[in-house]
């Protein structure tokens, strides 16, 4: 890491390029929602693709490209491949960027005053 001015230092350059990988790979929606549903718990790959609505192969595409970068993994149950999160530090990223973004496109509404309650004296 090298010093920069204020404090604040910056990463090596492989480090920059493997985040810019898992951010590439995360912005594709398709992919970003098999994380979402996969950070509720493992799936084989058809409820995968029943959940986020996907082509079978679409899905496995994707699961095999998250997989190749460490973001999901896999295990064999039989003939089935289930797959899980591979980062929950990935998950957490997720979350955060989601959840600021519903707010700020949903705002929480404003509560009603409820109506039972009694005017206090002089009001």
């Amino acid at each position: 890491m090298t010093e920069k001015a204020g404090g604040c230092e910056d990463p090596p350059a492989e480090v920059l390029a493997a985040a810019a990988a898992a951010f590439g790979l995360l912005a594709a929606p398709a992919r970003l929602r098999l994380m979402w549903a996969l950070a509720q718990g493992e799936c084989d790959v058809t409820h995968l693709a029943d959940r986020v609505g996907g082509a079978l192969p679409a899905v496995s595409q994707h699961l095999a490209k998250l997989k190749l970068a460490g973001l999901v993994r896999s295990r064999r149950e039989g003939r089935r491949q289930i797959y899980s999160i591979g980062d929950p530090d990935v998950v957490a990223l997720i979350h955060a960027v989601v959840g600021k973004l519903t707010a700020r496109s949903y705002p929480a509404p404003i509560p009603a005053q409820d109506s039972r309650r009694t005017l206090t004296k002089g009001t």
